[in-house]
C-alpha cells in the first residue's frame, strides 16, 4: 500500500497527469483510426520522449498502450470498422445493436466494461507483483535462459498462421539482435567493418521501420475513400436488463483477459477472442450472438483491456515482454535507463508504482473522456489515407534521425520498413521477430553465464529445480499440439478401419 500510495503521488503531480492525459488521448485515436495500431505508435513517438523525465515518458507511453485497447470499440459498434484487431469481435454483435438503434447501451457497456477492467487489472498488478518480485529474487541465469525459453516455445504455439514462418521470424530477430559487440567479450561481430553497427541496432529504429513505415506502405494500397455512414447514438446508460445481461461477461473477460496477458503471445486481441467465444459456449441462447447480443460486446471489452493491463506484469516483474508492444516498452526502459525486472521496484520505486497508479488515473480519463467525444472520433474516420500518412512519413523520418543525429539510421529505417511491408505481403506475423530481437541479447547472455556457472556443463539447466521445472513444462507445451495432431490421426484411420 505504501508504494500504491507512492505511485498515486508521482502521477497526480501537474505535469504526469497531463502526459497520462496525452498518451490516453493519442492511445484512443489510434485506435479509432484503422491501420494504426500501438505498436507503430508508440514506436513512432518513442523519439519525442526523449528528454522528459522516465516516469513521465513511460506513464505516457503506457497511457497509449491501454487507450489503444479501448479506442477501436467506438468505431467498431458505430461503423462496423474496427481500429484495431481486439476490436474486431465488438463488430459481431456491437454494430448489429447500433442498426437496431441501441448503439448507446452498446458504447456504454464498452466503456464501463472495459473501465471495470481495467482497474481491477491495475490492482491485481499491484497484488500479484510483490509475490513474483520476491519469487523471481531466486532466479539466476539457468532460470531467466528457461523462462525465456518457454516464452519462445508459447509464442511459437500461439503463433499466428504457419508455424515454420513464426520459427523463421523469430532466427531473423536472434541474428538480428547479435549485431554488435559480443555480450560477453564486447568483440564486434556481423558488423561488416561498418563503424555505425558496432554498438547494434536499436530498437527503436527497427520498430519504427517494420511497424511504423511497414504499416503505412501496406496501408496506402488500400482504397482512400471509405463510405462512413452513423448512426443515432441515445441513451448511453444500459438497461437493467443489460446490466444483468453484461456482469457475468464482464467479471468473467475481465479475469480471463488478465490471465491471458500473462502469457508470452498473449494481449488484448486474444483475450478478446477467447472471451466471445467464452461467452457463446456457455449462454443459454448461444443463437443471440451475431444478432446484437450485449453479452458479445461486453466480454471481450472487458477482457482486451484486462489482457493489456496483465501483459505489464511479466515485463515489469521479470523484465520479460509477451507481445511486440511490450517488447518495444522494453526498448524505452532501457533507452530511459530503467532496466525492469525483480530488482526494480527497489531501484526505481517511482517508476514500478507510478507506471501502477497512472492506470487508474489512466482508466477514469478514458471512462470521462470518450463518451463526449463519440462524435469527433467517428468523424475522424472521414480523414483520407493520402492525408493522413503523408506528414506521419515525414513524422518517422524526423523521429528516427532525431535519436543519433545519424543519416545511417535513416538508412536503416528504409531498410525495416520495407523488410516489414514485405513481410506483411508474404503473410509472416511481424510479432516473433521484435519480441527475438528484443530478448536475443538477454537469452545469449544468460545461457553463456550459465555455462560459466557449469564450467561448460549443460548439466546446470536440470540441477536447479526451478530451471528444471520451467524446462520441463516448456518440453510439455512444445508437445501438447503434436499430441492432438498424432490423436487426430489416430481417430481418422480408426474411422476408416471401421468403414
Amino acid at each position: 500500500m505504501d508504494g500504491l500510495i507512492g505511485g498515486f503521488i508521482t502521477v497526480l503531480q501537474p505535469y504526469n497527469v497531463l502526459f497520462c492525459f496525452v498518451g490516453v488521448l493519442i492511445g484512443t485515436l489510434i485506435g479509432v483510426l484503422p491501420g494504426l495500431g500501438p505498436s507503430a505508435s508508440i514506436a513512432m513517438l518513442l523519439p519525442l520522449t526523449i528528454g522528459l523525465d522516465p516516469v513521465t515518458a513511460i506513464i505516457m507511453i503506457a497511457g497509449i498502450y491501454y487507450g489503444a485497447s479501448y479506442g477501436g470499440s467506438t468505431t467498431a459498434i458505430l461503423v462496423n470498422i474496427p481500429g484495431e484487431a481486439q476490436s474486431v469481435v465488438s463488430c459481431f454483435d456491437g454494430y448489429r445493436m447500433a442498426q437496431q438503434g441501441r448503439a448507446g447501451p452498446a458504447i456504454g457497456i464498452a466503456a464501463i466494461g472495459s473501465f471495470i477492467a481495467g482497474t481491477l487489472g491495475a490492482l491485481a498488478i499491484a497484488l500479484i507483483s510483490m509475490p513474483l518480485v520476491e519469487f523471481a529474487i531466486r532466479f539466476g541465469p539457468p532460470e531467466y535462459f528457461a523462462l525465456m525459453l518457454l516464452g519462445f516455445v508459447v509464442l511459437l504455439v500461439l503463433a499466428k498462421g504457419s508455424v515454420v514462418k513464426s520459427t523463421i521470424m523469430i532466427l531473423a530477430g536472434l541474428l538480428l539482435s547479435m549485431i554488435g559487440q559480443d555480450v560477453v567479450t564486447g568483440e564486434p561481430r556481423f558488423t561488416f567493418g561498418i563503424p555505425e553497427l558496432n554498438d547494434g541496432i536499436g530498437v527503436v529504429v527497427i520498430a519504427m521501420g517494420i511497424y511504423g513505415l511497414g504499416e503505412i506502405l501496406v496501408n496506402l494500397e488500400r482504397l482512400s475513400q471509405r463510405s462512413v455512414t452513423t448512426v443515432p447514438i441515445k441513451h448511453l446508460m444500459p438497461s437493467r436488463d443489460d446490466w444483468k445481461r453484461s456482469a457475468g461477461p464482464i467479471a468473467r473477460g475481465s479475469v480471463l483477459g488478465f490471465l491471458i496477458g500473462l502469457l508470452p503471445g498473449g494481449g488484448a486481441t486474444l483475450a478478446s477472442f477467447v472471451s466471445y467465444s467464452l461467452e457463446k459456449r456457455i449462454s443459454s441462447t448461444p443463437e443471440r450472438f451475431g444478432k446484437g447480443a450485449i453479452e458479445g460486446v461486453a466480454g471481450p471489452e472487458s477482457a482486451n483491456n484486462a489482457g493489456a493491463a496483465g501483459s505489464f506484469i511479466p515485463l515489469l516483474t521479470l523484465g520479460l515482454p509477451g507481445n511486440p508492444v511490450t517488447a518495444i516498452l522494453l526498448g524505452a526502459f532501457v533507452m530511459y535507463g530503467v532496466a525492469p525486472g525483480p530488482l526494480m521496484i527497489q531501484s526505481k520505486p517511482e517508476v514500478f508504482w507510478g507506471v501502477v497508479a497512472s492506470m487508474y488515473v489512466g482508466n477514469v480519463m478514458l471512462l470521462l473522456l470518450n463518451l463526449p467525444l463519440i462524435g469527433l472520433w467517428v468523424q475522424l474516420l472521414r480523414v483520407p489515407y493520402r492525408i493522413l500518412y503523408a506528414p506521419l512519413i515525414l513524422f518517422i523520418l524526423v523521429g528516427a534521425y532525431s535519436l543519433n543525429n545519424s543519416v545511417f539510421d535513416l538508412g536503416l529505417l528504409l531498410a525495416f520498413g520495407l523488410l516489414g511491408y514485405v513481410l506483411r505481403k508474404l503473410d509472416f506475423d511481424t510479432a516473433p521477430l521484435i519480441l527475438a530481437f528484443v530478448l536475443g541479447g538477454a537469452i545469449e547472455l544468460n545461457l553463456r553465464q550459465s555455462l560459466m556457472l557449469g564450467r561448460g556443463s549443460w548439466e546446470i539447466l536440470i540441477e536447479r529445480p526451478i530451471a528444471l521445472t520451467i524446462l520441463v513444462v516448456t518440453l510439455l507445451v512444445a508437445v501438447a499440439p503434436m499430441l492432438s495432431v498424432v490423436r487426430r490421426v489416430l481417430g481418422q484411420a480408426r474411422a476408416v478401419n471401421e468403414l
